[in-house]
């Protein structure tokens, strides 16, 4: 995403994590100005997320050069038919497996079903992609990070027939108060972005008001998703505080309290730093 970063937002006093990043699109330099921006504004650690082989492989080499990061990796749904039609899905769903070694790969994913920018011709491919991925994680004892995009109720169906990893996020939280309440019921986590302080967003902070507050987390999905008043603009880690203000304002709650449970609720989900 191009244009010029956002201010900095006044820090947090209660340090909270964004549990889904992706720095590999930023340059060398510009990752260590960012993660230190971000640790200065109450948020000094993040979920790396690579999500093709070239992202994957960013993302373990860059967990030995930071230890603000653990990482995540996984094919994204969107890479799947491609990769099929080329034959190249099963090497690259082993090199998945075998990067996911690395100790501080704590997560599959983002793995899901875009039924958006993936039209109905790659459907098949993804859920049989998706169903690997979940097994995958169940397999390693990972955590693991669904991409759900216009596909909510396949979604929510396809973890009920494989039988979801104990600890299943569902990052970027888009659906309504309803699909909330299914996610809560099941012991899923959802992860908010800033697309929870736009505008027009008001089933979003209607989910999170009905969502159980253990089960709540933060994300930039830098670059992308920018929070108000910034939107359309590069994301950050150090915005985040934009992102949980408005939460604890939806919430009504103390900010400090929402940070703290928060941090909590990412620590138990990944485990530590």
């Amino acid at each position: 995403m191009r244009g010029e970063r956002p201010p900095a937002p006044q820090p947090l006093a209660v340090a909270v994590i964004d549990n889904h990043t992706h720095l590999d699109s930023e340059t060398p330099e510009d990752v260590a100005v960012l993660l230190s921006a971000a640790a200065a504004a109450g948020v000094p650690r993040s979920v790396q997320i690579g999500c093709d082989l070239p992202a994957a492989r960013w993302t373990v080499a860059a967990l030995d050069r930071h230890p603000e990061l653990l990482g995540g990796i996984a094919l994204h749904p969107n890479e799947i038919p491609d990769l099929v039609a080329a034959g190249e899905y099963e090497a690259a769903l082993e090199e998945i497996r075998t990067l996911a070694a690395h100790p501080r790969v704590r997560v599959i994913g983002e793995t899901g079903l875009d039924h958006f920018r993936t039209g109905p011709e790659g459907v098949e491919v993804q859920q049989e992609s998706f169903r690997a991925h979940i097994r995958l994680a169940k397999e390693l004892g990972l955590a693991l990070q669904i991409h759900d995009r216009d596909a909510h109720d396949d979604v929510l169906r396809v973890l009920r027939e494989e039988g979801a990893p104990e600890r299943t996020v569902f990052h970027c939280f888009s659906g309504d108060a309803a699909m909330a309440r299914v996610c809560g019921d099941a012991g899923y986590y959802l992860s908010f972005a800033g697309t929870v302080t736009f505008k027009n967003a008001d089933p979003l902070r209607e989910a999170l008001r009905v969502a159980p507050r253990d089960r709540i987390m933060v994300e930039t999905d830098a670059p992308y998703l920018t929070p108000t008043p910034h939107r359309g603009r590069p994301n950050a880690g150090y915005l985040v505080p934009l992102t949980v203000r408005s939460m604890a304002a939806t919430l009504d709650c103390d900010l400090d309290e929402l940070c703290a449970a928060i941090t909590a609720t990412t620590e138990a989900v990944y485990g530590p730093w």
